[in-house]
């Protein structure tokens, strides 16, 4: 017979992935109001919070494949939301950096995006969100260094 603490976790995972997809399809649905797609707003948002960017650190910081980057920046690069700029140092190194165009983009849409999502987890207190993200914080620091006991 399972044990409560192994129902437990098996609902958990249930209602993680469901909150999870919920979540994402309106995260999506607001992006898409600006028309933009998941990826470059995460892109966009990226640059406007942390500046120029080499484009090697782009993908580890949203997660995003190096060749799934390359296919957004060039997209958002078309648009003239972003630009390609060599280091002075190091020839082997690109950064990504906001246009003018991309950062009035930011500064009228990412407000607006923030507002939504203040919305969208307005059911929970100051103090859940802080528990919640520490909870989600340690659950995915166990994930990455898990290693499975045998014989469980």
């Amino acid at each position: 017979m399972e044990s409560t603490d192994s129902k437990l976790a098996l609902k958990m995972l249930v209602v993680l992935s469901r909150t999870m997809h919920a979540v994402t399809e309106q995260v999506k649905a607001d992006i898409k109001t600006h028309q933009l797609n998941l990826s470059e707003f995460g892109v966009l948002e990226l640059l406007y919070h942390k500046g120029d960017t080499p484009l090697q650190q782009i993908g580890d910081k949203i997660l995003l494949t190096s060749g799934s980057v390359t296919y957004v920046v060039d997209k958002l690069e078309k648009r003239g939301l972003i630009a390609r700029k060599s280091c002075a140092t190091d020839r082997r190194v690109t950064f990504g950096t906001l246009t003018e165009a991309g950062r009035e983009l930011m500064e009228e849409t990412f407000p607006k995006h923030e507002a939504f999502l203040a919305d969208l987890f307005n059911d929970l207190s100051v103090s859940e969100k802080e528990q919640l993200i520490d909870q989600l914080k340690r659950i995915g620091l166990r994930a990455e260094h898990y290693t499975p006991l045998e014989n469980v």
